[in-house]
């Protein structure tokens, strides 16, 4: 029996992916260890953050780093860095901006919810949000035409929830970030390449430490080290109700260390959901077939077509039955409006597939809702 289970709450089997609201992923014993005994000491809090800057930098090839308590706190500490710099007095201003360099260009289609909006972490920072283009399509001269005296940084959102096309590159808004000497802000919250965006030459690129990295509930901004010095020294104004503990950094180094040994089996991905495959394709009104993330990614997720003429029940219903019981197993459910449930392996404790099969079974075989 875990935790969760011991103090009364329902079991979950996590089928949706490395989602915050299931408590992003699960951590390994080394990190778990790391937790408990950096839960149960001291230490000097600004010594290890620089300490963590310093394994974030040797990991991601930046030249410095800045733990964060999640990527939503390091879109908001990012952005102020860029606005306020280490000038304590108008750090101790923000999110009250007014008179300073405090706008930031985002393409119009990037304007996303991710479970907040994007806008109000920006606006946390001290960011004005200034939009460009329009929800699919955006040209370079939208966002060069949107540069002035006023403009903090450029910022690009790389996730499944924005619009995949019509967007100008991540390579593009570098070039023009560069021609105009202004920063360029990479939000890859969910993304599993720590160096990529940074040997691209990102200013900034921020990472959740619960995702990708399977680490604890954290985050980390990497970059120049001018912009991590300055990202550090917003833990004096509006980072400081968004700081990280020292069990939260101590775990995030290990993870970090951990990370590069570890990586993705794309192979092991692929067969267990060639198993769930072939287990629902017998069922009537389910046709399922494996397909690789929208954004991407190397994720590769089975994807659950429901005929609801033939399997009696719709994709909603389906998922509010999987949703209801104990276990509740939670899909990835970004497609249900058209029909399609999505089950994702990473999370996935060794035989849970099988359970999700046979609950779906199940269910359309009682007619449960």
């Amino acid at each position: 029996m875990d935790i969760f289970t011991r103090l009364g709450l329902k079991q979950v089997i996590n089928a949706s992916g490395k989602m915050t609201a299931l408590g992003a992923s699960a951590v390994s014993e080394e990190v778990a260890q790391t937790l408990k005994e950096a839960s149960q000491n001291y230490v000097d809090i600004d010594e290890i953050m620089e300490l963590t800057g310093t394994v974030i930098a040797e990991v991601t090839g930046a030249e410095d780093g800045c733990p964060t308590s999640g990527a939503a706190a390091g879109i908001a500490i990012s952005v102020a860095s860029v606005i306020a710099g280490t000038n304590l007095t108008h750090i101790e201003r923000l999110p009250y901006s007014d008179g300073l360099k405090n706008q930031v260009i985002v393409q119009k289609g990037q304007q996303i919810h991710f479970g907040a909006s994007i806008a109000q972490m920006i606006s946390l920072g001290g960011g004005k949000v200034v939009e460009v283009g329009q929800a699919n399509k955006v040209e370079a001269e939208h966002i060069e035409e949107a540069i002035n005296e006023h403009t903090a940084a450029l910022m690009y959102i790389k996730s499944h929830h924005a619009i995949q096309k019509g967007m100008q590159s991540i390579e593009k808004m570098i070039e023009i970030a560069k021609k105009y000497q202004i920063p360029f802000i990479m939000d890859a919250a969910a993304e599993e390449d720590f160096q990529k965006y940074i040997a691209m030459g990102a200013d900034i690129v921020i990472y959740s430490g619960g995702k990708a990295l399977e680490g604890p509930t954290s985050g980390f901004i990497c970059g120049k080290k001018v912009l991590m010095e300055a990202c550090r020294k917003q833990y004096q104004g509006i980072g400081r109700p968004m700081k990280i503990g020292k069990e939260g950094m101590a775990g995030l180094m290990v993870a970090l260390k951990q990370y590069s040994h570890k990586g993705e089996n794309i192979e092991l991905q692929i067969s267990r959901m060639k198993l769930l495959c072939e287990d629902l394709n017998g069922v009537p009104g389910l046709t399922c077939m494996i397909k690789q993330d929208e954004a991407g990614r190397e994720i590769y997720r089975a994807n659950i077509e429901v005929n609801s003429k033939e399997a009696g029940m719709d994709a909603a219903e389906l998922l509010h039955a999987l949703e209801s019981g104990n276990p509740a197993i939670y899909l990835r459910h970004h497609y249900v409006n058209i029909g399609i449930l999505s089950v994702d392996p990473r999370p996935l404790l060794k035989g849970q597939e099988e359970t999700i099969a046979e609950k779906i079974r199940l269910i359309l075989a009682r007619g449960v809702i």
